[in-house]
């Protein structure tokens, strides 16, 4: 079955895109939210990087008395880890594998392609990158954790077991708490992830000594070969 495609925000070099990432905002939010951070990672042109921005389906939240919002998926509860919305994690899986699937055909390697979110969002490129039958360039994660771990084991695509992975976090969250996060990246190491792990002293935000940090780990990633 065909995947209705995602509206997007789209910040294309000046040249043709010789890579692509793909960088799913937070809850409520929409794909506007990280565009004014994208200059300050000066990768666009530097790199050949093209970003994309997709916006998130409008639905009910339970968290937020059932308001319709962008939403990658229902949050049940305040404890991300229980009750949660498997049916919705996979249908924003799946949207996003469709995302992957058309920067493939506009001509970019799926190793040129890093999926990055923040919260909400990290959690989908999280979940989805570690299940892709094929070698992306990598993973960032920001103020978030690791959804279905219980499946990740049987899941997990060995195309992927040595995958780059950046998750950031702050200390001060008080969204998506800190030890959540810790438990999300343990649970990973056990499973054999390699993770470059950053916190800072920062609420559920994006701080400057954060995007610094970025920045640099992005040109590992997407620079030259």
């Amino acid at each position: 079955m065909d995947i209705p495609l995602l509206d997007a925000v789209e910040i294309n070099p000046v040249l043709p895109a010789r890579a692509s990432i793909i960088w799913l905002h937070g809850l409520g939010a929409d794909g506007h939210d990280f565009e004014p951070l994208i200059p300050q990672l000066d990768i666009v042109d530097r790199l050949g990087v093209r970003v994309v921005l997709p916006h998130a389906p409008r639905r009910p939240v339970t968290i937020n008395g059932g308001m319709v919002m962008p939403a990658w998926y229902d949050i049940p509860a305040a404890d991300f880890s229980r009750g949660q919305d498997s049916e919705g994690i996979r249908a924003s899986e799946a949207q996003l594998r469709a995302l992957i699937a058309r920067e493939v055909t506009r001509g970019i390697p799926v190793a040129r392609i890093l999926l990055a979110g923040f919260s909400q969002g990290g959690a989908i490129v999280l979940h989805t990158g570690l299940r892709y039958p094929e070698p992306l360039a990598g993973i960032l994660a920001l103020s978030t954790y690791l959804p279905l771990e219980a499946q990740l084991e049987a899941e997990m695509s060995a195309a992927n077991r040595a995958i780059s992975i950046m998750m950031a976090h702050g200390t001060l969250d008080p969204v998506v708490p800190l030890h959540l996060a810790e438990q999300s990246r343990e649970r990973l190491q056990q499973a054999g992830y390699h993770i470059d792990w950053h916190t800072y002293a920062m609420p559920h935000a994006v701080y400057p000594e954060e995007v610094a940090d970025m920045r640099r780990w992005l040109m590992l990633r997407l620079g030259p070969a």
